[in-house]
């Protein structure tokens, strides 16, 4: 509101007349702090990986309505965002936990011209902690991850390998970790797709345009 007093530039905080450029800043740095909150490890829904059949309570092949069942009762609202087809993939809906703003992107689900759920990814900052075997794979520290990622691997006698772009993914697993950015440092954000047999020749290749665009 408008000082009544104060003249032009002259907010009111709390009865304390603010200049308009400090209330600019306020509002920047809540903002800022938005954007880049990171979730507590023990704050997080806690899901488990099963590799091409489901990410927590998410199954691949289930409807986009069973998904959005199965996110409201882990306490996430969802919203469509308009999508070019990338593939096989045209559907893309984020999920955001209730209470916060719908920008917030914690779950993106990625489904066929079927409405079947093809591919999940899972936001370094807010989403969901997902495990493999006791192997935590959401918010780490890239390099930290990708060693233990690669020592997993080799102890399951599966392939570990490196996409064009730098990131470790596993074939065999159907995921791919990235890195996404938290204000200065580097997180993992994951990339769990289904069986893509009939679809992509690689993990990487069923990645969906809009996922790279998140760094």
């Amino acid at each position: 509101m408008l000082a009544g007093k104060g003249g032009p530039g002259l907010w009111r905080d709390g009865g304390r007349p603010v200049d308009a450029d400090q209330g600019r800043e306020r509002t920047l740095e809540g903002c800022l702090r938005m954007s880049w909150s990171v979730v507590d490890d023990s704050e997080r829904a806690q899901w488990t990986l099963t590799p091409f059949e489901r990410v927590g309570p998410l199954q691949f092949g289930m409807s986009l309505e069973a998904v959005a069942t199965a996110m409201e009762a882990e306490g996430f609202v969802g919203k469509k965002v308009q999508m070019s087809r990338s593939g096989a993939l045209v559907g893309r809906t984020c999920f955001h936990p209730k209470g916060e703003p719908s920008h917030v992107h914690a779950v993106t689900a990625y489904t066929r011209q079927s409405g079947a759920l093809a591919a999940v990814a899972v936001d370094a900052l807010q989403g969901p902690q997902v495990t493999i075997d006791g192997m935590r794979l959401i918010g780490q520290v890239p390099s930290q991850l990708e060693d233990r990622f690669f020592e997993y691997t080799k102890a399951h006698g599966l392939e570990f390998r490196i996409s064009v772009g730098g990131e470790p993914m596993s074939e065999e697993l159907g995921l791919m970790v990235r890195a996404q950015r938290a204000r200065d440092i580097l997180l993992t954000r994951v990339f769990f797709t289904g069986n893509f047999d009939d679809w992509a020749f690689t993990v990487h290749d069923s990645v969906p345009g809009p996922e790279w665009d998140t760094r």
